[in-house]
């Protein structure tokens, strides 16, 4: 099943906003490649993209947050740094077993489940802390 983009996920960052979308793009190639009994062939793909695009997404998030002195930088970070570490276990496991169907159901668990609820639950606070900035200039 794929997961859509709604304006619930929107964090009121157009910049960040757009990353997460494309990270959504991703995540649904890769539903509708498992759909298409292609998941396993796909899943090297993503992860290879995962790896540079989720770097250049992070650095994007913390550079901004630095810029706006957020006060729950280092917590944020923590959590990227959580999820990197996640994408390396997931690549390494993939790069030792090889593709499979296993494969294609952690990294789809990690990105789906895990981009879901960071963006509700710590990229939202962010958005409020720098739309609460901008109202008060």
């Amino acid at each position: 099943m794929a997961i859509e983009w709604n304006a619930s996920l929107s964090v009121g960052i157009e910049e960040i906003d757009n990353q997460h979308k494309e990270l959504f793009r991703q995540i649904n190639e890769l539903i509708h490649a498992c759909h298409q009994g292609r998941g396993v062939e796909a899943v090297g793909e993503v992860l290879s993209f995962l790896d540079s695009y989720i770097r250049l997404h992070f650095r994007t998030e913390e550079n901004l947050m630095l810029k706006y002195d957020f006060p729950e930088f280092q917590a944020h970070r923590l959590q990227h740094q959580e999820f990197m570490a996640n994408l390396a276990e997931v690549r390494r496991r993939f790069s030792e077993e090889g593709p499979g169907v296993h494969i294609v159901v952690i990294t789809n668990r990690i990105l789906a489940g895990w981009l879901n609820t960071h963006i509700r639950r710590s990229d939202k606070i962010f958005g409020a802390h720098v739309e609460s900035l901008k109202k008060a200039q």
